[in-house]
């Protein structure tokens, strides 16, 4: 089994999740990634896409999911290639 690099994420509420980096990629000037919570262990798991937010002078990174579905659809697309050993379902 492939080992990932982790991130924590915090919810709107405070909960902290900690997510398994699986691929990120730079378009436009962008950072994504596309994460999946580390606890899942099925061939089923899901995923889903973070991009940066914020200014460039900040210290860390902040990420967003990415809600926008024109813009969902454009980078799975990229994220699909990236990852050919993984099939994907974009809901």
């Amino acid at each position: 089994m492939k080992e990932f690099a982790s991130i924590p994420f915090y919810t709107e509420d405070g909960e902290e999740i900690e997510l398994a980096i699986l691929e990120q990629t730079r378009i436009n000037g962008i950072n994504y990634l596309l994460v999946s919570p580390v606890e899942e262990d099925s061939e089923e798991a899901y995923a889903f896409l973070l991009k940066e937010s914020g200014s460039a002078d900040q210290l860390e990174s902040t990420y967003e999911e990415v809600l926008d579905e024109e813009e969902m659809l454009s980078v799975s697309k990229i994220f699909e290639q990236l990852m050919e050993d993984m099939d994907f379902e974009v809901e």
